[in-house]
């Protein structure tokens, strides 16, 4: 099956926000065998969706769009939709009843005519019921081309994906068997790593790929195999990773499927039942936030302290002012006593911290720009790094918080 995604804003095309829905789209199709054929952004405009709808349905077996669902004039995606599989409105009592529970429970306002106008569908459409919104999905069907219609908001689009979508496409269509297995490599940059391993990428079976998904300071290799013999794959994807292990053993930090390198730290912790917290300087609650994206972090993560000044790190992170006064607010010893300092705040078991110079200026650190220093503590122990990030400020932020990632799944895996 193949399939196009086409996303319905002017917000997107004038670079207002970007457009994450795609490529979480793409992400589910992929896992149940539809290759998306094209990705398409489009106007809110009825000339310009009706053109996208057309194209769409001559490339594709499955068309989905988002966005311009809302209750506003500026929403023309479903009477746009109506117009071109000839159909008309009509109104639906279940999204009515879903609209109206929605406003007595969370809005607590009485319901407008125009949010209650939401529940007009086509005739010919199947609801996928929005449980978070008052837009509901829809499904419709032309020239054994499937249409799906979602609101743009992407905690309702997700849902629908999942709890509606990808369940009715599984019971309508049969898919091949795809199998994904993601190795997690820090230390060694990608074209060290691509020549490394050049033996083993050219003997992988035809039907087993290997790609390259380089990030700061971290390179992941994914191993992806698709075909109809499903016990076939499975066999030769745990052979391959077999024989791929051994070759990056010194720097192979776990396997991803899915989950980020936070997230599964937050599964080791939790499954170990322990916790951490941070204190982060130059970060600046970056690593604290990517902790806390993860559903259930409560269970493992404590909490935060950014010390951005000299006078919180002090103050708050009770560091000596002579440390500081000694070897400066980016240094190994500090960035130890900041870790040491707010694992006994939290009463945790492991803490990171952070401290450096991001730029573009050197503030009150004699240190080059780029110079980070990270150091772990445990109840036992403190060690840290210092390491140098470049010149670029988002770059050696990022690079920083997965540096400090890397090093305290290290420790974990340690015990």
């Amino acid at each position: 099956m193949q399939a196009e995604i086409i996303t319905i804003g002017d917000e997107i095309l004038i670079g207002q926000i970007v457009d994450t829905n795609s490529a979480f789209i793409a992400k589910q199709l992929n896992k149940i065998g539809v290759s998306v054929y094209q990705i398409t952004s489009v106007q809110d405009d009825r000339l310009h969706i009706l053109k996208a709808l057309s194209e769409a349905e001559a490339n594709a077996d499955l068309v989905i769009l988002t966005g311009g669902l809302g209750p506003t004039k500026d929403d023309i995606t479903k009477k746009t939709i109506t117009d071109y599989f000839d159909d008309s409105l009509t109104e639906n009592l279940s999204v009515r009843k879903n609209i109206e529970h929605l406003w007595n429970v969370y809005v607590k306002k009485p319901v407008m005519q125009v949010n209650l106008d939401q529940a007009l569908v086509p005739s010919k459409a199947e609801v996928l019921m929005n449980k978070y919104g008052s837009a509901p999905g829809m499904w419709l069907e032309k020239n054994n081309t499937v249409f799906v219609s979602l609101p743009g908001v992407p905690y309702e689009m997700k849902a629908l994906i999942t709890e509606e979508v990808i369940p009715k496409l599984r019971t309508r269509f049969k898919f091949p068997y795809i199998e994904h297995k993601t190795f997690l490599t820090y230390g060694l940059g990608e074209s060290s790593l691509a020549e490394r391993i050049e033996a083993f990428e050219n003997e992988l079976p035809e039907f087993i790929k290997l790609a390259y998904l380089p990030s700061l300071g971290r390179v992941r290799l994914r191993l992806s195999a698709k075909g109809n013999n499903k016990d076939l794959i499975v066999a030769e994807m745990q052979k391959q990773t077999d024989v791929l292990l051994p070759q990056i053993e010194d720097i192979f930090a776990g396997f991803e499927e899915d989950l980020s390198i936070e997230a599964v730290i937050g599964k080791y912790l939790t499954e170990i039942g322990k916790t951490v917290a941070t204190a982060e300087s130059c970060t600046g609650g970056l690593i604290a936030e990517r902790f806390t994206a993860n559903a259930g972090a409560s269970k493992y993560f404590k909490g935060s302290i950014v010390s951005y000044t000299k006078d919180i790190k002090v103050n708050v992170l009770k560091v000596s002012e002579d440390i500081i006064d000694k070897y400066s607010v980016v240094s190994t010893q500090v960035a130890e006593a900041m870790a040491k300092n707010v694992l006994q705040i939290m009463k945790t078991d492991y803490a990171i911290a952070t401290t450096g110079n991001a730029g573009p200026t050197k503030d009150d650190t004699d240190e080059d720009l780029g110079v980070v220093c990270i150091a772990i503590a445990t109840k036992s122990e403190v060690y840290s790094e210092q390491f140098s990030f470049g010149n670029h400020r988002v770059k050696v932020i990022n690079k920083a918080a997965n540096k400090a990632f890397e090093m305290l799944q290290k420790e974990i895996l340690k015990k």
